[in-house]
């Protein structure tokens, strides 16, 4: 526990600073993905005064272009926070980063619990249990020196990048459009940085919170009524200068905005 404390406050300290962080101490990395969990749930205490409550989840990882761009083969986990997360429209400092970025996500509103003890999850099993869809844009944070000398473990343990997110309005998960057909538009300073279709996430968006609930329920976690579950990123990450305007486009699920001055 000591090692997992040390790494968590080496995290948690960067982030408040907004220090880039260069590397852990060698002594406390994560050996293994399942302990950069560990440490991820140590810096969730730690950073609760600075960005609030935990309110839901990011999945990082769940497209072909995000998997090829990280390096990393398999989704990861970070939490969502309840200060970070911003209605359309919003204007946020740039400064509030190290070097911000923008992802194209659909989230879900979860309508009740997905325990533990329901496990295992199937895509059409966590469907029922979704409120609903809203066009999403996740905010991360390169809060880092070189991230691609880092290494899964400790990305992990730093939440995979997660620095918040902005939401339009809800559509009703009855109501909605099929997620497949779903084609997601970055659009930055009035210019298409990227595309992506719904079915770019893991096949389908159901399937990432299927993936999500079983890897908390392998822990003795779930998911709760009302959390935000921010999907996947349907485009690669686009990084950000002061100024910038972002507006994120999902046909059938609307659009959302941000600027960040």
């Amino acid at each position: 526990m000591d090692r997992i404390l040390a790494a968590a406050k080496a995290i948690a300290t960067a982030r408040r600073s907004r220090a880039p962080l260069k590397a852990l101490p060698k002594d406390v990395v994560p050996r293994d993905e399942a302990e950069g969990y560990r440490v991820q749930r140590a810096v969730h205490d730690l950073v609760r005064g600075q960005v609030g409550s935990l309110v839901g989840y990011k999945i990082g990882c769940t497209s072909a272009v995000m998997q090829e761009y990280l390096d990393i083969p398999h989704p990861c986990a970070g939490g969502v926070f309840e200060k970070v997360v911003h209605d359309s429209g919003v204007r946020l400092p740039a400064t509030d980063y190290v070097h911000v970025g923008v992802e194209c996500e659909i989230a879900v509103r979860l309508a009740r619990n997905l325990a533990a003890s329901e496990a295992p999850f199937t895509a059409e099993w966590v469907a029922e249990a979704i409120e609903a869809y809203h066009p999403a844009i996740e905010i991360v944070d390169d809060r880092y020196v070189k991230w691609e000398a880092l290494g899964a473990p400790t990305l992990i343990a730093d939440d995979f990048f997660a620095a918040g997110c902005v939401l339009g309005p809800a559509v009703p998960r009855i109501t909605g459009p099929d997620l497949l057909r779903v084609t997601g538009r970055a659009v930055v300073n009035g210019n298409e940085e990227g595309r992506g279709t719904g079915a770019d996430v893991l096949g389908h968006p159901h399937n990432a919170l299927a993936w999500l609930a079983n890897h908390l329920a392998a822990d003795g976690k779930g998911l709760h009524a009302g959390q935000i579950v921010l999907t996947g990123s349907l485009i690669k990450t686009v990084w950000l200068k002061a100024g910038d305007n972002v507006v994120m486009e999902l046909d059938g699920l609307g659009k959302v905005e941000a600027t960040f001055t």
